[in-house]
């Protein structure tokens, strides 16, 4: 029998990547969307609705989830969205929204999946993070905020499922050639004293993504985890991202001092 597994945020981006690439490998794949009606018809697996930003669709989630199938094997947390800018300039109820989303919407989602995964003593959730959630870069605070936050969470969540033989995963993609920044929410007011780093920061970033790889590798890291048993928890992906892990655990100074001297040239 097929395993069924769930994607969220399945219209585009990563998310419409992973679910294409474990449906084409013979997975019953489950995507939701804002929107469902908007892009059904032109993806070759099931789409149900969702809205991270709403109480009442994540409340009512699970009941419609298992009308359509009668048992969840994975779930994939991935739906979220990017607020980008200085810090400073973020309002903070654009930066509140950024959590509630990005974070406490994926838990409210993970929480209506476990009393399942509890009663049939099995499954795995696999959420995608970012690299940003292990190290941090200018003009993302919020959003960084937001992936070190999940990171903590389902770090201490994978011992807590353990006695159920529920697996945790987190995938850590570096930059990739995605539509995040062009769906980007920013701060309309700027302020003048960071004009100079605003420049230095811009085109830091489109270099970062001219050098960007394809983000089908996400997908092909994301198979690999739902094929493996007891994944580990950290997967990270993407070109130079093992140095800046190690680089984050034993030299932060040098991280820090690179970064700032990219954004000083």
């Amino acid at each position: 029998m097929k395993q069924n597994i769930l994607v969220t945020g399945a219209s585009s981006g990563f998310g419409l990547l992973i679910a294409n690439k474990l449906s084409q490998n013979g997975y019953n794949v489950i995507g939701t969307s804002r929107n469902p009606e908007k892009y059904g018809a032109t993806v070759p697996f099931k789409m149900i609705a969702l809205d991270l930003d709403s109480e009442q669709s994540i409340s009512s989630f699970s009941e419609r989830l298992f009308k359509e199938i009668p048992k969840l094997d994975i779930l994939i947390n991935n739906a979220g969205f990017l607020v980008a800018g200085i810090a400073e300039e973020i309002p903070i109820e654009l930066g509140r929204q950024q959590l509630e989303t990005n974070f406490w919407g994926t838990i409210k989602v993970t929480n209506t999946i476990l009393p399942q995964f509890r009663k049939q003593k099995f499954g795995k959730i696999i959420t995608v993070g970012s690299i940003v959630g292990l190290v941090a870069f200018p003009n993302v605070a919020y959003y960084a905020a937001s992936k070190h936050a999940l990171e903590g969470y389902f770090k201490a969540l994978r011992y807590e499922l353990n006695e159920f033989n529920i697996d945790v995963a987190m995938i850590e993609p570096a930059a990739f050639k995605t539509s995040i920044m062009d769906n980007s929410s920013s701060p309309i007011n700027k302020i003048a004293d960071y004009n100079s780093l605003r420049l230095k920061i811009e085109k830091f970033t489109n270099e970062l993504v001219k050098s960007a790889e394809d983000p089908k590798i996400v997908a092909e890291k994301v198979l690999k985890v739902v094929q493996t048993d007891k994944p580990k928890f950290r997967n990270i992906v993407g070109k130079g991202t093992s140095v800046l892990i190690n680089l984050q655990h034993f030299a932060y100074g040098i991280l820090e001092k690179n970064v700032l001297k990219q954004l000083n040239k």
